[in-house]
């Protein structure tokens, strides 16, 4: 009995062990906003809802539409349009439980199209790829992807459509399996690949995140949250992208993303470190060509602008977790507030106590790009 005793300890140890060299672990990661260019009184809350946030999108019109975070666990409607101060299921509150899995990336394209991907729970059931006409709210493409495109482990979490509506980019942030990547899929011939698979451009770095101070560890610290390439944001010329965890934005031609003969080689040279970053999940663009990054640990939201320098536009510790970012009209920059640290791994009674949970938005002196 003592044998067996002494194994099961010796097991769970080497166990414990593994799961710090594989999840657990890592630095603290230098806090680099500086003074910021606008008051936190700029910042403007647009809504407020019961569940955690997860992206949000808005029309060229200014209608905005958001998802419920799938790490709450949400048991209702996961894809929603705020319509004269109410939240409302779309397209409808019958087609929810139907259309969604565990939806989280939403975007609206330049051709008036609303797109989202659903990882699937995380490649455990197969990734979703929908679009709907924002006119008639009709699925106009449906697209399951296979194993082999999202493993099981897989985060298919966020997404860009190409300015000439012809190519969607996903990014797989791959928490669990720990080989992050990039799809790329045609809407014209229902075609994808997986590409710069767990080239380090797409993967994590060792840091811990600290959320205004508390830090994202699990179990003692045997776990801690970290993934790979999350935020990316598409401009006419290049697909800019960095790991939630990562120091640096990298981009790389889309052109070449794009062009099925482009081998797996030419891709992995062809990417770029743009510049330095905070630990981020959301990015967006504006016409100008700037950057625009979440800094998940201050509640910031930073800039790097041709000069490949970045700066804080805004830092406010009324934003939680800024997850995701949306242009709306008239230089409006959204921010999705999915406040993670009181989500991921929470019970349900603290979620709910934690709540409700926002979208602002601040004005900038400049014009984003529709969607993105």
């Amino acid at each position: 009995m003592k044998k067996v005793i002494l194994f099961l300890l010796l097991l769970a140890v080497v166990l414990a062990a593994v799961l710090r060299v594989r999840y657990g672990g890592g630095d603290d990661y230098p806090d680099l906003t500086g003074t910021p260019e606008l008051a936190e009184t700029r910042l403007e809350q647009v809504l407020a809802f019961r569940e955690p946030i997860g992206n949000v999108a808005v029309s060229n019109s200014g209608e905005v539409f958001f998802t419920v975070h799938p790490e709450a666990r949400p048991q209702g409607n996961k894809l929603l349009h705020y319509v004269d101060g109410a939240s409302v299921p779309y397209p409808n509150v019958e087609s929810q439980q139907d259309l969604f899995d565990t939806v989280l990336g939403v975007v609206i394209d330049r051709q008036n199209r609303l797109w989202t991907i659903d990882h699937g729970n995380h490649g455990m059931r197969p990734p979703r790829l929908l679009a709907f006409d924002l006119e008639s709210g009709e699925v106009i493409h449906d697209r399951r992807f296979s194993e082999q495109l999202a493993p099981k482990g897989s985060f298919l979490q966020d997404l860009q459509v190409s300015p000439d509506g012809r190519t969607v980019v996903i990014a797989d942030a791959s928490i669990w399996r720990k080989q992050p990547a990039l799809i790329v899929y045609n809407v014209e011939t229902s075609t994808a690949r997986r590409v710069l698979d767990g080239h380090a451009s797409v993967s994590s770095e060792d840091y811990i995140i600290r959320n205004h101070g508390e830090p994202m560890t699990y179990a003692a610290g045997l776990l801690a949250l970290r993934a790979g390439v999350d935020g990316i944001a598409i401009t006419e010329e290049w697909l800019y992208f960095g790991a939630l965890t990562g120091a640096g934005l990298y981009r790389i031609p889309l052109e070449l993303l794009i062009d099925p003969q482009t081998g797996s080689d030419e891709l992995a040279t062809a990417v770029e470190r743009h510049a330095d970053k905070p630990l981020s999940d959301g990015l967006s663009t504006d016409t100008a060509g700037n950057v625009y990054i979440t800094d998940i640990e201050h509640g910031a939201i930073m800039r790097v602008g041709d000069d490949r320098k970045l700066r804080t536009v805004l830092r406010s510790n009324r934003i939680r977790w800024p997850d995701a970012l949306s242009f709306g009209p008239d230089g409006w920059l959204y921010i999705a507030d999915s406040a993670l640290h009181d989500v991921v791994l929470q019970s349900r009674e603290h979620i709910e106590a934690s709540g409700p949970y926002p979208v602002f938005r601040v004005q900038l002196a400049t014009e984003g790009v529709p969607g993105q």
